[in-house]
């Protein structure tokens, strides 16, 4: 028996000591060096390393030595990888390059084992993130109860616990994102947990779905890299210390153990051991483990078909070329990369977010971009591979491309009631008992969209990534798709149409504005547009959801503007709709509870929406004057509008007691106007061509309070008094035609009647001595001179006034001081412009003149002091003679369309049949014909233009109606005159020279609105008073349009063009147009 050298290991004990070699080199950091390079001791000093280092070059072989004749003296066959790494010297026989160039990890790995060492990371960190709960990131083991599923839908005792506390949320990621603001739908399984413990549960279940009454920290999940803390967590304090732990210094009898491995007279075993590197039979014993890996990563088993099924016994290599290298199924969706592999689309885009943008079978560089589709051939091969049918009973071969198609034949004829394959399950539906599975067209709404949720949440993540967020176009694109393979073209081509714009159907714009201009309420609509849809077969109206969207574009707070500089004490925000008129107030005023509900725009807001309403308008007037493109500064002109609407009560309505009177503010744009040059003069591109209608006053604020309330008025219209005073001293930036334009605003409050003004300006009311509004003078002054008085009061004298009736400085008594004061009792508000309300100068003139026809039948010029019974005969028989002649029915309160019947000559006939003096008649007649000239004065919208004539010889009729008054009416008009006449008489001329207009700055169009606030009422199914003040501002606004308004005028012949559509066989031989047809 041979006797060995000391220290010298037999072949088993090499063998055992190579085995445990191997099993330290996964934690070894040279784990992946020779095995002649491993030392027995992990931890070796420096210098002996170096020795080893150079002893190991002395012995290693030689790279010239060819593959062949080591494999032959071995036996062993290397996979064709291997041969390609060591051509490349950059293998396991290439020592001498690995003792040269260091022990880099690029030359000691090659690619493979890179790949195998990323997917086992990826492994071990998903691993660590099943056993961690994603909202709180405490381990599962730590937390006693079950887990809970992120993505999954709520349990019924969840679910019943939440409706209870009024949560009516069927899945966990809406409660997550309530409770924890925490948005999980986006999660993938490599970066976050997918469960959540059974603490956090609680935790979502107390706050009722809705918050939390717990401080957790939700953790911010990040995706896995090398200092990842769930793979390589920290290290102990004393670990973290720095301090390495001594050794001895190894003795003698160690370094004989550097001599075992030195087998100087065999160079065929040093060589072997060059070639069995460790990481080869890693490799072999982890293909399972690697395999297993990239499954778990594309998770397609349920998706895509195996090998398995392929009926005829085809080659290896054949069989292969069609198997995805990821998950090793047959191809599904191809796609190739630059190398020239092919895979499933879905695994590989997988494979690219959890282990990196390479290759899987040669590592190459790739990315999802860099995927194209293979070549027609090679898809026409693989769509003709024959597979077997899975059903028993079957035994059918079917090419690929009609294989689902067979599986559903399967289900439909019932050829089998057998248990099905699993490898069919996911082509078609299983009934497994209890009521037979619904259509989908028969399922409610929510029924369907609760079987459609998987396919909608896939739908839109495609819209998300490929078509950038345009969820609705590809839904549409994918029914297009399905009515052309289906050869229903007709369909096809009225959606195809109707995606481009040129459908068939009512723009939606058409239907809000035939929506609001007919005053339907929601039901009302939607129930004409079911009717239409199914009458025509076609949808001429659009849904709900569709006039919605029109909406959000019309009304303010859409927009986006700018002011320079800021507004003062305004918020920057642009984004502002209808907001609470008493937000910011106290719980009271002047310490009386406030009793009102009130709600406006902000005054900036909805001017700009207003001028992107006047876009059009605008554009055409620089157009004209060859400015389009010009950035000019534009000035625009305001009126506003405050009066009561009385009367509101309705019997219906919930919330707070308020007062049964409701008040509206509201603006009209006037002009716009720019100047080209400083010294030129400016030039109006736009006039409001009604100003004096319903549909150009835009409401600004609606309010449930009495007019007379000075107090409670002062306090809500105090914000808008602000934020236009803010706009004076600012100039607003607008995108107008493209282009950022300047504006600025210039304001006149004159659509106010006499009780409106007296509030705002702080006067005594109407009945004072102090008569007008515009001038100092009193009643006795007023009706000795009627025509000779000027313009006196402003706002900024009244303020003055009110200073001194406050402080009293001159210590007067009260009627010293009130004369002082001129009437001003109270502190003004709001400025108003001078002027004269034109409607309700025609309405209290006309009043004036209905009480001389009654003082004139009853012969009062004669008479001192009539009693009540005769006055009230007198006014019976002028009420019925009227009734009789005019057909004007009495009216408890003189309106405008009586008073302008009732002042013509016409009118005045038929009273003077029951005044018994002819002289008299003559008398009214003249005061009649005087009246009649200088009505149109004050009611043109421009004098100059319209009535020159009137307006010229208009001081001289003013002087001879006064003095008819004053003559032959002595007795009614002696020192005394009403309000209304006396502005006629005396401002009316000063008025128009400084103006240019009276009838135009009236509040007609104000008044008008009042009977739109109670149809907009009775359109709401919201009937609380808060809900529905809102919805009345919303729908006056909408009313009020010019874009709307210019829609309707577009389409007045919507009900032919309906017709047309819903009988359209009967209209194809006309050879009439439509619009000559009579409907």
């Amino acid at each position: 028996m041979q006797r060995r050298p000391p220290g010298e290991l037999t072949p088993a004990e090499t063998q055992n000591k190579g085995l445990i070699m191997e099993e330290e080199s996964l934690d070894d950091p040279r784990s992946s060096m020779p095995a002649e390079l491993h030392h027995p001791y992990s931890k070796y000093s420096q210098w002996k390393f170096k020795l080893f280092r150079v002893r190991s070059m002395e012995k290693a072989p030689l790279p010239i030595e060819t593959q062949t004749e080591k494999e032959a003296f071995f036996g062993i066959s290397h996979p064709p990888a291997l041969n390609i790494d060591l051509d490349n010297g950059v293998g396991q026989g290439s020592i001498m390059k690995l003792c040269l160039g260091g022990k880099s990890k690029e030359n000691v790995e090659g690619p493979g084992r890179r790949v195998d060492m990323k997917l086992e990371e990826m492994e071990n960190h998903m691993n660590h993130l099943r056993c961690l709960c994603r909202l709180c990131g405490v381990a599962f083991r730590k937390v006693k109860g079950p887990v809970h599923d992120v993505h999954g839908n709520l349990d019924e005792a969840s679910k019943v616990t939440l409706r209870k506390m009024g949560c009516k949320v069927t899945c966990w990621p809406e409660v997550i994102l309530k409770v924890f603001k925490v948005e999980v739908t986006q999660d993938t399984e490599s970066v976050h947990p997918l469960s959540f413990c059974h603490r956090c549960w609680m935790a979502a279940i107390r706050g009722g779905g809705i918050c939390s009454f717990t401080r957790t920290r939700v953790p911010d999940w990040k995706p896995h890299s090398s200092l990842c803390h769930l793979c390589f967590p920290r290290k102990s304090s004393f670990q973290r210390t720095g301090r390495k732990r001594r050794k001895a210094i190894p003795s003698v009898q160690s370094l004989t153990k550097i001599i075992r491995y030195d087998h100087g007279d065999n160079p065929a075993a040093s060589e072997r051991r060059a070639l069995e590197h460790p990481m080869l039979r890693i490799s072999r014993k982890s293909s399972y483990q690697n395999e297993q890996w990239v499954r778990d990563i594309s998770y397609c088993c349920e998706d895509h078909l195996s090998t398995k099924l392929i009926s005829k016994k085809l080659p290896k290599d054949y069989l292969f070329s069609f198997t995805c290298i990821v998950c090793s199924h047959l191809l599904s969706d191809p796609v190739q990369s630059p190398c020239g592999h092919l895979f499933c689309c879905s695994c590989i885009t997988k494979y690219f977010c959890v282990v990196g943008p390479h290759c899987p079978a040669c590592n190459l560089h790739c990315t999802p971009d860099n995927l194209t589709s293979p070549v027609e051939t090679f898809l026409y091969t693989l769509q003709s591979l024959p597979l077997l049918c899975p059903r028993s009973g079957c035994g059918k071969q079917i090419r690929l491309e009609l294989f689902k198609t067979h599986c559903l034949d399967h289900e439909q004829h019932g050829q089998n009631t057998n248990k099905q394959s699993s490898e069919t399950d996911k082509y078609f539906l299983i009934n497994k008992g209890g009521r037979p599975r619904q259509h989908l067209l028969s399922l409610t709404r929510r029924a369907q969209k609760q079987r459609l949720r998987d396919l909608k949440d896939h739908v839109k993540m495609f819209a998300d990534k490929r078509e950038g967020g345009d969820f609705k176009s590809v839904c549409m694109t994918l029914f297009l798709l399905a009515l052309r393979s289906r050869n229903e073209h007709r369909l096809a081509d009225e959606l195809e149409a109707m995606m481009q714009g040129r459908g068939s159907g009512l723009h939606p714009a058409v239907c809000l504005a035939i929506r609001v201009n007919t005053f339907l309420s929601c039901s009302q609509y939607h129930k004409m547009y079911r009717t239409v849809k199914a009458t025509s077969g076609r949808q001429i109206f659009q849904p709900l959801h569709a006039l919605r969207a029109v909406e959000k574009e019309l009304l303010p707070g859409f927009h986006q503007f700018e002011w320079q500089p800021a507004l003062k004490n305004v918020s920057t925000s642009c984004s502002v709709g209808i907001i609470n008129g008493l937000s910011g107030w106290d719980s009271s005023v002047d310490e009386s509870p406030v009793d009102t509900i009130t709600r406006r725009f902000r005054y900036d807001v909805a001017l700009v929406s207003a001028l992107k309403d006047l876009e059009e308008d605008i554009i055409e007037g620089l157009r004209e004057n060859g400015m389009e493109d010009s950035t000019c500064h534009f000035t625009v002109m305001i009126k506003e509008s405050c009066d009561g609407m009385g009367d509101v009560s309705e019997k219906h309505g919930g919330g707070p007691a308020v007062p049964e009177k409701a008040v509206r503010f509201s603006f009209t744009v006037m002009s716009v106007s720019f100047r080209k040059d400083s010294k030129e003069e400016e030039v109006t591109i736009f006039t409001e061509p009604k100003p004096n209608s319903e549909l150009s006053c835009k409401p600004l604020c609606l309010m449930f309070v009495d007019e007379s309330d000075h107090e409670t008025l002062t306090a809500i219209l105090h914000p808008i008094i602000a934020e236009r005073n803010a706009m004076k001293e600012s100039r607003l930036i607008l995108s107008i035609g493209g282009l950022p334009r300047s504006f600025s605003f210039h304001f006149r409050g004159t659509g106010y009647d006499e009780k409106m003004v007296r509030e705002m300006e702080g006067l005594e009311a109407s009945g004072s001595a102090y008569i007008c509004t515009l001038c100092d003078a009193s009643r006795a002054e007023a009706s000795e001179n009627m025509v000779l008085h000027c313009i006196t009061r402003s706002h900024e004298e009244n303020l003055e006034c009110y200073e001194i009736w406050r402080t009293n400085p001159f210590s007067e008594s009260v009627e010293e001081l009130r004369d002082r004061v001129k009437g001003v009792s109270a502190k003004p508000f709001m400025e108003t412009h001078p002027t004269m309300d034109a409607l309700h100068c025609d309405i209290g003139n006309a009043t004036e003149f209905y009480k001389i026809f009654q003082d004139e039948i009853g012969e009062v010029y004669q008479k001192v002091n009539p009693s009540r019974d005769e006055r009230r005969s007198w006014r019976a028989a002028l009420d019925k003679q009227l009734r009789k002649k005019m057909k004007l029915k009495p009216v408890m309160r003189m309106n405008g369309n009586y008073a302008r019947r009732l002042m013509t000559l016409e009118a005045l006939e038929v009273v003077c049949e029951l005044v018994p003096s002819e002289e008299r008649r003559e008398a009214l007649r003249e005061l009649m014909r005087l009246y009649i000239q200088m009505k149109p004065v004050w009611r043109a919208t421009c004098p100059a233009k319209e009535c020159p004539d009137q307006l010229c010889r208009y001081s001289f009729n003013s002087q001879s109606f006064a003095e008819v008054l004053s003559s032959k009416f002595k007795y009614r008009y002696n020192g005394k005159i009403t309000n209304y006449l006396h502005k006629t008489l005396a401002h009316v001329p000063e008025i128009i020279d400084r103006d240019g207009s009276i009838g135009a700055w009236a509040s007609e169009g104000n008044e008008s609105a009042n009977k739109l606030f109670r149809r907009f009422r009775k359109m709401n199914a919201r009937q609380s008073k808060t809900f529905e003040l809102e919805d009345v501002l919303k729908h006056h606004w909408l009313y009020t349009s010019k874009y709307l308004q210019k829609f309707m005028e577009a389409h007045k012949d919507s009900v032919k063009a309906l017709q047309a559509t819903i009988d359209p066989i009967e209209n194809q031989d006309e050879d009439v147009p439509m619009e000559n047809k009579d409907v």
